[in-house]
């Protein structure tokens, strides 16, 4: 009877200690891994972004952040377990979103890695770099003596990395897309940058690393490429770092008013600026995004 007793006891034990964490485990909610603002603790600031989303029971990780050891010693003291993601998305090239990839790339190096189709992600040289050869050239005049492959690897930081280049709107599971966009603006010209969005039942919530194509025109292709064109929360970099007073306004007054979002949760390059706006436009629809923070869905 004193046994049976026993291992009712620690059955129940077991129970307890189990159920809070399958309620985490379960939970919808975005952790910032990775800014360059944060209250005080012992994270790593610094410009960069990554953060971790857990939707519907998928574990996302967006972005990596600027340097490696700084966003391990992030993942390490957050207690984030890297080997358990279902899949990353790399939102563009940049360093300060990309660079994490070694320290990713050394704990979960088969994790499926969804990229805009940009050559510093791999891909293949293009063919028709070879159509308009000349026969009249001597072997060693000639690209690959003249016969070039028709599959020649493009160089990348990441040979072995388990890249999937994203072409076009993407939905990579059930309510979770990607949506492309490529910059047209002076310094970023055809940059391409990835989005995640999150069709949620109360409106979309977007995720954007930095905005390069500029957040309006990334919001435009979310819509169509979405169930919904209701967005209810957004996360991540606008670049407005270095915006105008004016411009900020019109880019605020767009996300408030046209597109009615109804929390925003601006990160990263957004620039001080836009957050000191927004906090007094929003009030507590402002979510603060420091590194560090945990924000429920």
């Amino acid at each position: 009877m004193k046994l049976l007793w026993i291992a009712g006891l620690a059955l129940v034990s077991l129970l307890v200690f189990l159920g809070p964490r399958a309620e985490a485990s379960t939970a919808n909610r975005v952790t910032i891994l990775y800014d360059g603002f944060g209250k005080p603790s012992d994270l790593r600031k610094d410009w960069g972004f990554a953060a971790l989303i857990e939707y519907e029971g998928k574990r996302i990780l967006f972005d990596t952040g600027n340097n490696p050891d700084h966003f391990a010693h992030n993942v390490q003291r957050l207690g984030v377990d890297l080997t358990n993601l279902d899949f990353v998305v790399i939102s563009h090239r940049h360093g300060d979103h990309a660079s994490g990839l070694k320290h990713l790339l050394e704990v979960n190096p088969d994790v499926p890695i969804y990229v805009p189709a940009d050559e510093y992600f791999g891909g293949v040289t293009p063919p028709h770099f070879f159509e308009h050869g000349d026969e009249s050239l001597p072997p060693e005049m000639r690209y690959f003596d003249g016969h070039p492959p028709h599959d020649n690897p493009h160089g990348t930081p990441w040979r072995e990395a388990n890249f999937i280049r994203v072409t076009a709107p993407l939905e990579v599971a059930p309510g979770i897309r990607l949506i492309t966009t490529t910059s047209r603006k002076p310094g970023t010209m055809e940059l391409k940058e990835l989005s995640l969005v999150l069709e949620t039942p109360s409106g979309n919530v977007l995720v954007a690393g930095c905005s390069h194509p500029g957040i309006e025109p990334i919001l435009q292709e979310a819509s169509r490429a979405s169930s919904s064109s209701r967005f209810r929360m957004l996360f991540g970099g606008l670049h407005l770092v270095e915006a105008s007073d004016a411009e900020i306004q019109a880019i605020v007054s767009s996300l408030l008013d046209t597109w009615r979002i109804r929390e925003l949760a601006p990160g990263h390059c957004s620039g001080e600026r836009t957050f000191a706006l927004l906090r007094a436009r929003l009030g507590q629809r402002h979510v603060y995004a420091g590194v560090g923070t945990t924000i429920p869905l």
